[in-house]
């Protein structure tokens, strides 16, 4: 008998070191962005998937978005967080103006989440239906240090362009444009994008992007921009797809987090893609296929491990050294 209580006794301990070894952590919180925007549904729809799903205690926490996001991750004050392409790259590159030049290099990429396609639109009465007849012009491109409004401004130097830029809240921009203040609101946000839909709704506008040589040019210096298309159907007045560029959505992870915990967040993500989209429709892309949109940060190892398991090629530039 005391033999048989000293196997059980040694059994227990090493079932509990096996466990304790792949032992998650007891609560994860999740940087997402301001109330009113994607980020801030989507992630609590991840929070509430990976606490229902994957064993996890997940809560989102409010921020001001993917630069903030990417800071606290970094130095570990968040167990995850939310960040566009643009903004990763130039965290590890240490070029925005935001990373006062250091390179954040303990961020890693665990999944894809969705697209942010770049639009523009103005009223129809204002003769003004391509990104070119904005030489000159009063463009509203959202909050300041959001991605538009980051980002449009560089696309203009890009092209060869000027214009002068406004900056504000959605719905202000859409006043302004109605108002004759702005001559166009060119933004970026998973379709449909709220101020767009009621634009149409209400006015008779134009929507348009870029001509697939001036998509090129935009690429070839700005490569943090991937090709992307707003399909018809989102809005009243867009006709036809459009062609233009995105900054894809990554959720990311500081370098350190355990491997087992990395791959089942992954794992759990991606293979409940029709339940996030039921909360979100810009979910529909949250699909391990979309991982290959990250062609520069390094992807956590155990997220790697779930796409090995997939068959995805991943960009040997991601794969951590």
């Amino acid at each position: 008998m005391a033999g048989f209580r000293c196997s059980l006794l040694a059994g227990a301990i090493a079932f509990a070191a096996t466990t304790s070894a792949v032992a998650q952590p007891a609560t994860l919180t999740l940087g997402t962005a301001s109330v009113g925007g994607t980020y801030y549904v989507y992630g609590g729809l991840v929070a509430d998937l990976l606490t229902a799903k994957a064993g996890l205690q997940v809560t989102p926490r409010q921020t001001q978005g993917p630069n903030q996001n990417v800071i606290l991750v970094d130095e570990g004050k968040l167990s995850l967080g939310m960040t566009t392409m643009g903004v990763a790259l130039q965290a590890v590159k240490g070029s925005g103006a935001w990373t006062k030049g250091k390179k954040f290099e303990n961020i890693r990429a665990l999944f894809p989440m969705y697209d942010t396609p770049l639009q523009c639109v103005s009223l129809r009465k204002s003769g003004i239906t391509s990104f070119r007849q904005l030489e000159g012009k009063t463009v509203g491109t959202g909050p300041k240090a959001g991605t538009a409004g980051t980002y449009y401004p560089l696309i203009f130097d890009a092209l060869g362009m000027k214009a002068m830029i406004r900056n504000g809240q959605g719905a202000e921009m859409g006043n302004q444009l109605d108002d004759g203040i702005i001559d166009a609101f060119c933004f970026g946000a998973g379709p449909p994008v709220p101020i767009f839909r009621q634009l149409d709704a209400e006015k008779d506008v134009v929507f348009y992007t870029w001509t697939d040589d001036d998509i090129a040019t935009i690429r070839s210096k700005l490569p943090e921009f991937s090709p992307s298309q707003i399909p018809k159907g989102f809005y009243r007045d867009q006709i036809a797809d459009q062609r233009t560029v995105g900054l894809f959505n990554f959720a990311i992870a500081n370098k350190d987090m355990a491997n087992d915990t990395a791959y089942i967040i992954t794992r759990t993500a991606l293979e409940n893609t029709a339940r996030l989209a039921k909360g979100h429709p810009a979910a529909k892309e949250t699909i391990a296929a979309n991982a290959t949109r990250n062609t520069f940060l390094p992807f956590h190892p155990g997220a790697t491990r779930y796409y090995a398991e997939k068959g995805i090629k991943l960009d040997p530039a991601t794969l951590a050294k």
